[in-house]
């Protein structure tokens, strides 16, 4: 197994959570309660290989977190989403804020540079 860094974003609805991050292309793939009425735990997957844990556990993330999501096409998103593209030196963008207010961003590698180099910096 190689590697993996799995955000945890702390939400307060489980069910709307879940929905909005469909729309970003998210799938459910399990969801733990320690009881029927506790807080939920939910891994959310996109795609390649991208992950995500929403948390309702009061301890799990802070408010206004902010994660990146690379994506090989931001129109996509733009169009489900309706939110402008942002022409960033390093990426086409598309910020989006959740409804528990955590920040997603979601970019595409500018044509131009090879992956993971901004321009300037070659």
């Amino acid at each position: 197994m190689s590697d993996e860094l799995i955000p945890i974003l702390r939400v307060r609805d489980i069910a709307s959570s879940v929905a909005w991050f469909e729309r970003l292309g998210y799938s459910k793939e399990w969801e733990h309660r320690f009881e029927p009425t506790f807080p939920a735990f939910v891994s959310m997957g996109r795609g390649g290989g991208a992950r995500i844990f929403l948390s309702e556990h009061a301890g799990d993330g802070g408010p206004n977190t902010l994660i990146y999501l690379r994506v090989t096409d931001v129109e996509p998103v733009a169009r489900e989403f309706n939110a402008p593209i942002v022409d960033q030196p390093w990426a086409r963008e598309v910020h989006l804020v959740d409804p528990d207010g955590n920040r997603v961003r979601v970019g595409a590698q500018r044509p131009e540079l090879p992956l993971g180099v901004a321009r300037g910096t070659r």
